[in-house]
């Protein structure tokens, strides 16, 4: 009896231990290990994703399957918000709201990247055109990423207090999906988040590497339509006429002394004239020409003078030619990104902790565009990040050739998937936990 109590009491004592020590345990996994030892199931995902894209606004497939794995990492998801946007909310005590974006649209691309699971996916796009549909662009990766850290933070909830809020976005591409969802109640329906943070894969960085900035690192983008007016008539009788043609080619020169002559050298900008078309025949004078500009700019301040620009010498070049007046149209697009300063300031150490610190690059600023933005510009501090998506071996191979690797967008563009999601998920989760201390 004595022999039995001792078992007894040697496998309470034993029980007691391993209670005592399992949130120990469970905390010094590091996001690094936890998915490598989920790699399978999260290259799973993303072959599904990548084979599988829908554009802008039409991710119904899409959003579902992102839905499905949050809900299967206990997160309360709502649907349908801004269009196909879906929030997952997953609270752990009291403390601050984390926000975690990935865009969910891809691009009329047709791939040619010859992974053996390479989209074949075609649809009718919004003119009425068949086009071809790839995740040429990341959103693949950004979206198992963001399912990797979300299950990371479940499964680990002795390393933080407060709550996590998943976004997935819709329609990244157009510009639209984050203007949708905050317009569809984002910050009213749920807690206004203390941070958000996003990222973006890199065609140019290895894997291992990431990227980042603080303050403007992305651009505003407009986009412009101008109609130049005249009179028309034949060829043959330029004087009875006042002709667009001549108008649209004035102001071509006339658009690009913007730039050069009217914004600071310290700062940039460009005005880019993409399309021009007028007339129907070589004897004919046309009585309008359409041109189509993308403009880039950072500070507000900046937007706001070249746009005055293009309307002021649009203006003279059709008074100077005694033409009606011109009209212009401009379409606000997505606003400049904004890298909180001290959002960055506090990460920044704990990317060099995860990946070291030949590893965390300075990046330059891009005049490339990014509707993260407006959660900064509707009072949530944020920091999107940029994260190498190419092998190192790959790089050096472009090199050696001579050749540039395949930029976003590209059809041949395609990311060494394992590498960029360990760094991905363990950097995205690690500044998590930084913000959510205990």
């Amino acid at each position: 009896m004595h022999a039995i109590n001792r078992v007894a009491s040697r496998l309470i004592w034993i029980f007691i231990v391993w209670a005592t020590l399992l949130p120990g345990l469970q905390a010094s996994e590091q996001p690094r290990e936890w998915a490598a030892s989920h790699m399978d199931e999260l290259f799973s995902y993303y072959r599904k994703f990548h084979s599988k894209p829908e554009l802008s606004f039409r991710e119904v497939t899409t959003a579902a399957r992102l839905t499905s794995a949050w809900r299967q990492c206990s997160y309360k998801v709502t649907t349908g918000i801004g269009g196909n946007g879906i929030v997952g909310i997953l609270e752990n005590g009291s403390g601050p709201v984390v926000m975690l974006r990935t865009d969910m649209d891809a691009i009329p691309v047709s791939e040619k990247s010859g992974l053996p699971f390479a989209s074949t996916a075609y649809t009718v796009n919004d003119t009425g055109g068949d086009v071809s549909v790839s995740h040429a662009c990341g959103h693949d990766i950004h979206m198992v990423n963001l399912i990797g850290v979300a299950c990371y933070l479940e499964t680990h909830k002795s390393q933080w207090k407060g709550t996590v809020m998943l976004v997935g976005q819709p329609a990244e591409e157009k510009g639209a999906g984050a203007k949708a969802m905050l317009e569809d109640g984002l910050f009213t329906r749920f807690r206004k988040p203390d941070f958000a943070i996003g990222l973006h894969v890199s065609p140019v960085l290895a894997t291992g590497k990431i990227g980042y900035r603080s303050g403007y690192t992305k651009a505003n983008v407009d986009s412009v339509e101008i109609t130049m007016n005249g009179k028309g008539g034949h060829g043959a009788y330029p004087h009875t006429t006042i002709d667009p043609v001549v108008q649209a080619a004035q102001l071509v020169l006339s658009l690009q002394t913007i730039v050069s002559r009217e914004v600071d050298p310290i700062d940039s900008a460009v005005v880019t004239i993409g399309s021009i078309h007028g007339g129907t025949k070589d004897n004919i004078i046309g009585d309008t020409v359409s041109l189509q500009l993308t403009v880039r700019t950072f500070s507000r301040k900046t937007r706001q003078r070249v746009l005055a620009s293009i309307k002021r010498k649009s203006a003279a070049v059709a008074m100077g030619a005694g033409a009606p007046e011109p009209l212009v149209t401009i379409a606000e697009g997505t606003p400049s990104l904004f890298n909180n300063p001290e959002l960055s300031a506090r990460l920044r150490p704990v990317f060099i902790n995860v990946v070291g610190s030949a590893n965390v690059e300075l990046s330059k600023p891009t005049m490339g565009g990014e509707d993260f933005s407006r959660y900064g510009r509707a009072g949530v501090p944020i920091l999107m990040y940029w994260l190498g998506a190419v092998s190192p071996k790959r790089l050096d191979s472009y090199a050696a050739s001579g050749e540039t690797p395949p930029s976003l967008h590209s059809p041949f563009f395609y990311t060494d998937a394992n590498e960029t999601l360990l760094t991905g998920i363990s950097t995205m989760a690690s500044a998590t936990l930084e913000l959510l201390k205990p």
